[in-house]
């Protein structure tokens, strides 16, 4: 069986990183599917999906992180084509990529203790994203 279930979220941008498991974990219980794996996949060229332990320092550790990879307010061929200032968000984006898969045990997601999953969105200012949710097993 397939379920798919969406869910927007609204962001501020600049490396903005939203906490979805509780929406991701509430539309698991009710897909009526006890177990198989969740893709969670966000449209859109400049935001990614991972885990990581939600928590003050590691958030801030993650943003100064993707500035030292990808950093903004250098020069990006994106953005001389393009002039919207926001390459350095494709490229972190394409780096940290669009979607992750989680499995499923009776219902409830296989996350470790301190494992949380989270959408960061890169681009230079904020947007109304939309997450798809798609949940296959039994």
């Amino acid at each position: 069986m397939v379920v798919t279930k969406k869910i927007g979220v609204q962001t501020q941008g600049h490396c903005d990183i939203l906490d979805i498991t509780p929406a991701v974990a509430k539309a698991v219980a009710a897909s009526d599917i006890k177990n198989g794996n969740v893709t969670v996949f966000v449209a859109g060229s400049t935001a990614g999906v991972t885990t990581i332990e939600y928590e003050p320092g590691l958030v801030a550790d993650l943003k100064n992180t993707w500035q030292r990879i990808a950093p903004e307010g250098v020069p990006y061929e994106h953005d001389a084509r393009w002039g919207d200032g926001n390459g350095y968000a494709h490229v972190r984006s394409s780096l940290l990529g669009c979607s992750i898969v989680v499995p499923f045990v009776n219902g409830s997601l296989t996350l470790g203790t301190w494992q949380q999953i989270v959408l960061i969105d890169f681009d230079n200012r904020g947007r109304s994203r939309e997450i798809v949710l798609q949940m296959s097993g039994e």
